[in-house]
Order: C-alpha cells, then sequence, then structure tokens
C-alpha cells in the first residue's frame, strides 16, 4: 500500500495536524473506543465548593432566616480564612431554595399621587408616624430619641435613644419594631433624612425605598409643617416636659426613664382623642407580619426585571440608563407602553417614573416631583 504523510491525511480529513495527533494517540491508547465523542466537561469545576462550606453557610441561613447573604457572609468571614464569594453565597442560597421573593401580583399606576396625601387613619397600624425629637444632654451625652406612634390609637410603639441618625441605624430599630408588631400601610415622616432625601429619586431615601419593598407606602408632611404630625409633635412636647433634662446617668439613666415613661403612658394615662381610653385598650397588633426583608421581587408577567447597580443605573438594552440612588441594589420592573419605547418603571408596586429607549433616559413622575 502506498503511505502518506501524516499532515497530508490529516489535509485530505478537513483537520488540524495537532487534532489528527490527538485521535490517533487515543486509538492506540483505548482502540475503537477512543474515536467515539467523549464529554467536553471539565473534569474539576474549580468553582465548586467544598460541601462543608455549603453545609455551613445553609446551617448559618436556617438559624438567620431574616438574614441577606451580605449578612451571612460577613458572619462566616468571622470563623474562617477562605471564604466564597457573595455570587457563591447568592447560588447556595437559590439551590437550597432559601431566597425570598416577594410576589408583586398588581402594580398602582395611581402611586403616581400618593407621596403626600396625609393619609387618614382609620384602624390600627394604618399609619405609622417617626421622627426624632430634639436632643438633650445628660453627664455630657446626647439624648436623641426617635420616636414611632401608630396615629389611630396614639400607641407608642417605640422610643429609642440613638447613637446615630444613619438610615441602617433607624432600619435596625424598625425591623425590631416590625416584628414585634408586624407591619403598618403607612409611615409618615418629615422630609429630613434619613427618611427622605431632598436630592435623590422622588425625594425617596433608601430607607423610605425599603419601606416600598415591604408594601409600606411612605407619606410626608409639607416641608415647614411639623403640625400636620402633630400628634406626635404633642407627645414630643410631653416628653420635653416630664423626661428632658430631668435625670442624671446618661443615656441609659434616660432610656430607663424613657421606658418607663412609655409604658405609663400606653397602659395607664387616658387619652382625650380615644374617648379616654388608654392606647393600650385600642391598639392591636398588625395582621400583616413581617417576612424578614425580600432577596428579590418577581413583578406579573411580562415585565422586564432590572437590578440597579450600586452606582443607581439600570442597563436596558445594552445602554446604562440612571434611575437614582435610593434604588441601589433592588430589583425594579418595567412595563411596556406599547410600540412607543417607553416603559413605567416600578418599585415592587409603586411607580417611580418612566424610561424611554430612544433616549436612553429616565424621568421621574412630574406629578408626584413637583409635590415634593
Amino acid at each position: 500500500k502506498r503511505e502518506k504523510p501524516f499532515n497530508q491525511l490529516c489535509t485530505e480529513f478537513g483537520i488540524s495536524e495537532k487534532t489528527g495527533h490527538k485521535w490517533k494517540s487515543r486509538f492506540l491508547e483505548q482502540g475503537k473506543q477512543g474515536l467515539i465523542d467523549q464529554s467536553r466537561a471539565p473534569k474539576s469545576n474549580p468553582t465548586l465548593l467544598p460541601q462543608k462550606v455549603v453545609i455551613d453557610i445553609v446551617q448559618l441561613k436556617l438559624a438567620h432566616m431574616a438574614w441577606g447573604p451580605k449578612k451571612i457572609l460577613a458572619i462566616y468571614k468571622k470563623a474562617h480564612a477562605n471564604a466564597p464569594s457573595l455570587p457563591s453565597v447568592k447560588r447556595i442560597f437559590a439551590d437550597a431554595r432559601l431566597v425570598k421573593h416577594r410576589k408583586v401580583r398588581r402594580v398602582d399606576v395611581s402611586s403616581t399621587q400618593r407621596l403626600r396625601q396625609r393619609i387618614h387613619a382609620n384602624a390600627p397600624n394604618d399609619v405609622w408616624a417617626i421622627d426624632f425629637k430634639g436632643w438633650w444632654k445628660s453627664n455630657q451625652e446626647i439624648c436623641e430619641p426617635l420616636t414611632i406612634r401608630d396615629l389611630y390609637s396614639r400607641f407608642i410603639l417605640e422610643i429609642r435613644l440613638m447613637e446615630s441618625k444613619s438610615a441602617d441605624a433607624v432600619r435596625a430599630v424598625l425591623t425590631e419594631v416590625f416584628r414585634k408588631y408586624g407591619l403598618p400601610r403607612v409611615i409618615r415622616s418629615d422630609n429630613g433624612t434619613p427618611f427622605a432625601s431632598p436630592n435623590g429619586l422622588l425625594a425617596l431615601s433608601t430607607l423610605s425605598s425599603w419601606w416600598i419593598t415591604l408594601g409600606i407606602l411612605p407619606d410626608r408632611i409639607e416641608k415647614g409643617k411639623p403640625g400636620q404630625n402633630g400628634s406626635l409633635e404633642r407627645m414630643h412636647t410631653d416628653i420635653a416636659k416630664e423626661i428632658q433634662g430631668k435625670f442624671p446617668g446618661g443615656r441609659r439613666q434616660n432610656q430607663a426613664a424613657l421606658d418607663m415613661w412609655r409604658e405609663e403612658y400606653n397602659t395607664l394615662r387616658p387619652n382625650e382623642a380615644i374617648g379616654m381610653r388608654t392606647p393600650r385598650e385600642v391598639y392591636v397588633r398588625s395582621e400583616r407580619t413581617y417576612p424578614g426583608d425580600f432577596d428579590e421581587l418577581e413583578y406579573p408577567p411580562g415585565f422586564l426585571v432590572r437590578k440597579v447597580s450600586p452606582k443607581g443605573y439600570i442597563k436596558l438594552y445594552g445602554v446604562r440608563i440612571h434611575v437614582g440612588l435610593p434604588v441601589r441594589g433592588l430589583t425594579l420592573g418595567l412595563q411596556s407602553l406599547g410600540e412607543s419605547g417607553k416603559y413605567h418603571v416600578f418599585l415592587a408596586d409603586f411607580l417611580l417614573g418612566q424610561a424611554d429607549t430612544e433616549v436612553y433616559s429616565f424621568s421621574p413622575l412630574l406629578k408626584s416631583a413637583e409635590s415634593l
């Protein structure tokens, strides 16, 4: 038989010489079995986590179901030198079905007019009011109370002397209150930080954006009119008369005094606004229990779903559109308005504004923006 050079055979069969040598080696090692197509899957997966790491992460999550992946990862890192990445922790939660979704069953275009309505409370937990009372000093320590009150029953849900007025500090207190009393329909505040952000999207802050993800509507009083939150202001006046500046011992002693005062206010002091009953006689816990924070928001079928970047952008057809920092890290739903290339942009069931793919821009709702 006439022999041909190996490279010429490879050319005739339309393969490279390297590939030809690969097949030749397989045939010599395995016979005809080596010529069968083999799986191209990698023999090892560098991203596959050890089983013990997965188990430890899952156990941490099961012990703290209200905590998100960032908190779980931070706790894990304190006890282990080598920790998985945040995307890996999120993947573990998803595989273990430990990701909490809030299904948005409907959206509400009427929310365009609802950021300042002075919504009336017709029952307990319809409207809660929140604010910081002015500070005072005791033993050179600043005492500045955060107050939260149910407006229908006049029940004081919390008075907490705060070391910080940051959104994270207030969120931590509200989380405790939500776990104890459930969720309100509305939280009313003034226009100051951390409840609102004067330069932010619809003057939302990260704190009030969080409320929306839980199904709580922010409701703001008009600027310069604290009397619109008069029930809370009158309570602050009572605190000023009965507690402020009267207890030495710093923040700890003043907190103890406020706790006793709140208990007396709720259980013993008759209130004329509720027919001389006590707030405790009128208040009932909310039927809306706090489920913990949601990892994801699920929108109705047909919506485009976009996660907001740390700098406040979403991507639409490959182009970045700036929405706003208050909603960074959250999941938005985009509802098409037809062939116009425009989309309504929702945070949960709350309409934020409109995205336009012709000019790739986002416009907050003018009606809401003008009312702020």
